[in-house]
């Protein structure tokens, strides 16, 4: 898990939902028992409708057995460019702008005090929300906010798709300001011609989904 340091904040509802869902959005490895412990102890402080998102999720990964939620999760996430969790995929795709806006996420980091993890790009969503959640509401709501048609997005292909991961995307969404018609206009078509591509030279990120993981297949 991914760990910053806590600040204080008024929208603790708001920061113990995204706590909460960037748990359940992680990769089920061997610390997957304490964070669903952990989101077990915040799902009695969240509103109904959230709470009842969440523990959806909550108890299909509890009763999975863990190989097969770790498979699920690769085919999911890592296997499926519509439901990637790297939200300047959706924003840049292939294109050398991806750099800049993956910076922007680290730099954002660096302005409340922390340095991006090592262990994960800064643009992924578990980061942004551990981000939100434990060091800066502001800054981090702002990020997710600004990227609410990749969020809408990736809800949608999820819910699509049935996934159990679904009714967290959902949760995070009603958790930001309503999308504007500007918004809805670009998600379409987003979901209709796909992210940006660049057709000349070499893009500086071509791995737009990380290779499988070891150990599952």
């Amino acid at each position: 898990m991914i760990r910053f340091g806590r600040r204080r904040s008024d929208a603790r509802q708001d920061r113990l939902l995204w706590h909460a869902a960037g748990l359940l959005l992680a990769y089920p490895d061997s610390g997957q028992g304490e964070r669903l412990r952990i989101v077990e102890d915040i799902l009695g402080h969240l509103p109904p409708a959230s709470r009842d998102q969440l523990a959806h999720t909550h108890r299909f990964l509890r009763d999975c057995d863990e190989f097969a939620a770790a498979a699920q999760y690769v085919e999911t996430f890592d296997l499926r460019r519509r439901s990637t969790l790297y939200l300047t995929y959706w924003t840049a795709g292939d294109t050398r702008n991806r750099g800049r806006e993956i910076l922007a996420f680290a730099d954002a980091y660096r302005a409340a005090g922390v340095e991006p993890p090592k262990s994960e790009s800064a643009d992924h969503l578990t980061v942004v929300l551990e981000f939100a959640a434990l060091v800066d509401a502001e800054s981090g709501a702002k990020l997710l906010s600004a990227h609410r048609v990749p969020l809408d997005l990736i809800s949608s292909s999820l819910t699509d798709s049935d996934s159990p991961y679904a009714p967290v995307l959902q949760a995070v969404c009603n958790s930001l300001p309503p999308a504007s018609a500007k918004d809805v206009l670009r998600a379409q078509q987003l979901a209709a011609s796909g992210p940006p591509a660049e057709s000349v030279g070499l893009p500086l990120f071509t791995l737009t989904v990380p290779p499988r993981r070891e150990g599952v297949t």
